[in-house]
């Protein structure tokens, strides 16, 4: 499946969701992070996420898609972070 994670969390947690993340996905953009997972590991990333952020006052939120063949992006603007030249 493809996913696509976006998140608004407090200023003294961004870093460390932000390498959290990095260890699955592609980083896109500040807060945006995409990428191709296994059931097993949208699981894995569920459960390390909820335990870095404060539920009552972080969000998070994840874009489940079938594949990335279900995705179509359009950039206006630069492109930080393309993902298609990864091999």
């Amino acid at each position: 499946m493809y996913i696509i994670i976006s998140y608004d969390v407090d200023v003294s947690r961004v870093n460390r969701i932000n390498k959290y993340l990095k260890r699955f996905l592609y980083w896109r953009l500040n807060s945006v992070f995409e990428g191709e997972v296994s059931n097993s590991q949208l699981e894995e990333i569920k459960d390390g996420i909820e335990k870095i952020i404060n539920k009552s006052t972080d969000s998070v939120l994840i874009y489940i898609l079938p594949s990335k063949k279900s995705v179509f992006t359009e950039v206006i603007g630069i492109e930080k972070e393309p993902i298609d030249f990864i091999l």
